[in-house]
C-alpha cells in the first residue's frame, strides 16, 4: 500500500473491499491484506500508513482463523455446524480486538464481529451483530461517536451505511462481485463527505432535501 491509496475515491475503495474478500476466498493472504488496506486507508484517514496495514492484517488474520476453525470442524468434506458453533473462537476475537485497538473502535466490535461470522456459517441472525460492529467501525472512520444521526423516527436502527455493509456480505455470498461494489459505493461516499467537508450531520439532511 502506498500514499496513493489515500487518493482513491469511493468506487475504488468499494472495489478493493470486494477484492479483499475475493482474495480471501482464493486463499491469497498477502493480496487480501493489500486490497483491504486500500479500503482502510480511504476510510481511516486519521491513521498512519503502518497503522492502516496493521488494521488490515488483523482483519485478514480474523478471516484466516475463522477458516482454520471451519477446516478443523469439517469431516469427509462436510462442515459439522454443531462442532463449529461449540469451537473455540477466541483467536478470531483476538484478531478483531487487535483491529479495534489499532483503529480506535469500541472494543465491543471484536465480540460482535466474532458472533456475526460464527452465525454466518452455523446459522442464525448474523446481520444484527454485524451491523452493530459496523456502527463502531463507521464511528471511527467518521470520527463521530454519535453515528448514526437520525433526525426523525426509527432511532433503534443501525444506519444506512451499516445496513449496506451487511447487504454487501449477502451479495458477496451470491458471488455477484460488481453488485457488491455498487452496494458499497454509497458507504464510502458517506465517509468521503465527512472527510472532505468536516462539518456536522445537518449538512447531510439539508443536502438530501434539496435534491
Amino acid at each position: 500500500m502506498s500514499q496513493k491509496s489515500r487518493q482513491y475515491g469511493p468506487q475504488e475503495a468499494a472495489t478493493h473491499l470486494g477484492l479483499g474478500f475475493m482474495y480471501h476466498d482464493e486463499r491469497d493472504r498477502e493480496q487480501a491484506i493489500e486490497a483491504f488496506a486500500v479500503a482502510d486507508a480511504f476510510q481511516f484517514q486519521h491513521l498512519s500508513e503502518d497503522a492502516v496495514r496493521e488494521a488490515s492484517e488483523a482483519y485478514v488474520d480474523a478471516l484466516w482463523e475463522k477458516d482454520r476453525i471451519e477446516t478443523a470442524c469439517t469431516v469427509d468434506g462436510e462442515l459439522d455446524t454443531s462442532a463449529l458453533d461449540d469451537a473455540d473462537w477466541s483467536p478470531v476475537r483476538e484478531a478483531f480486538s487487535r483491529r479495534a485497538s489499532v483503529v480506535g473502535m469500541n472494543p465491543e466490535y471484536a465480540e460482535l464481529s466474532t458472533v456475526a461470522w460464527r452465525r454466518h456459517k452455523v446459522g442464525g441472525d448474523y446481520w444484527t451483530p454485524m451491523k452493530q460492529a459496523q456502527v463502531y467501525e463507521l464511528r471511527a472512520a467518521l470520527q463521530d461517536p454519535e453515528y448514526p444521526h437520525k433526525p426523525r423516527g426509527g432511532q433503534s436502527g443501525h444506519g444506512p451505511e451499516a445496513a449496506r455493509y451487511a447487504l454487501g456480505v449477502e451479495v458477496h455470498d451470491t458471488r455477484r462481485f460488481d453488485e457488491m461494489t455498487d452496494v458499497m459505493i454509497p458507504y464510502f461516499e458517506r465517509i468521503d463527505r465527512r472527510h472532505q467537508r468536516h462539518n456536522d450531520e445537518e449538512w447531510d439532511v439539508s443536502d438530501t432535501g434539496s435534491r
